[in-house]
């Protein structure tokens, strides 16, 4: 591993930290739902929304119509 590499890395963590402390020190003085949301988002950012079942419904109402019209010719 190059000692850049090292270098990069720790340099990221001393400027990540500082903004980090802040953000956490800011909510703590909230609500304690608030805090609770806010340590939970990255975790709910890192789950795929799935798409709403209509627009599956959608196609699948479609794929049904286009069977109908090519059994009826």
């Amino acid at each position: 591993m190059s000692w850049q590499i090292v270098l990069y890395t720790v340099l990221a963590i001393v400027i990540l930290a500082f903004p980090l402390c802040k953000a956490v020190k800011w909510a703590k003085k909230m609500p304690k739902g608030a805090f609770l949301f806010m340590a939970l988002m990255p975790l709910i950012s890192l789950f795929p929304i799935p798409p709403p079942q209509f627009k599956n419904l959608e196609r699948a109402k479609q794929t049904q119509r286009k069977k109908q019209k090519q059994d009826d010719q």
